[in-house]
């Protein structure tokens, strides 16, 4: 029987509880072309950052403060992921933070026959676990309109209903959008709504 797991390409780690959706790649040795999911080391953040300038910093920013907030709002999450005696988001950042035991990834657009991007499917909805449940978090507006078009026969169809401008949920597929992971797009305030709205999806 063919497997109904779909193939990521990008960052962090296989078949993890956050998933997090991003429409570019980073021009960094492989990665502009990287078909499979790949764990980062110690260092690798920063490596990447030197090399891909301001914007990237911020997306990593950005993803270890969500999780360093999210988990601190939600017991069951703090438990489920690794780095919970991490004092502060750098800490997590550099020392967990798309790595191969964090549970995290960072989901690049896949690439078609000409090396070109296109949006990828929302994949599984457990990572393997059926009593630890997937979050999916797609980043802008533009890109999760974009993966409404992307579909396969493994995946099911994103039923996005949109909170405002910026914000939609889709609480069967376990999926948020929000802003770009930017300090000024996605606000440490917009930050603790992601939060509330992610955890809102574990709710009856």
């Amino acid at each position: 029987m063919k497997s109904s797991v779909i193939q990521h390409a990008g960052l962090g780690a296989n078949q993890a509880q956050v998933n997090v959706y991003i429409g570019n790649r980073p021009n960094y040795q492989n990665l502009p072309i990287i078909e499979h999911l790949q764990a980062l080391n110690n260092g690798d953040i920063e490596a990447i950052n030197r090399e891909c300038g301001n914007g990237w910093r911020k997306v990593f920013n950005v993803y270890a403060k969500l999780i360093f907030a999210w988990r601190g709002a939600d017991a069951t999450l703090n438990a489920q992921l690794a780095g919970a005696e991490c004092q502060s988001w750098q800490a997590y950042r550099d020392r967990f933070l798309l790595q191969g035991a964090s549970q995290t990834a960072l989901i690049f657009p896949s690439l078609d026959i000409n090396n070109q991007s296109a949006p990828v499917d929302i994949g599984q909805r457990h990572n393997g676990n059926e009593d630890v449940a997937n979050f999916h978090i797609i980043m802008g507006r533009t890109y999760a309109k974009s993966m409404l078009t992307a579909s396969t026969v493994n995946a099911q169809a994103l039923n996005l209903y949109w909170l405002d401008q910026e914000f939609a949920i889709d609480s069967k597929a376990r999926t948020v959008v929000c802003p770009y992971f930017d300090y000024r797009q996605l606000s440490n305030i917009k930050i603790i709504r992601l939060v509330e709205l992610l955890m809102s999806l574990d709710k009856p």
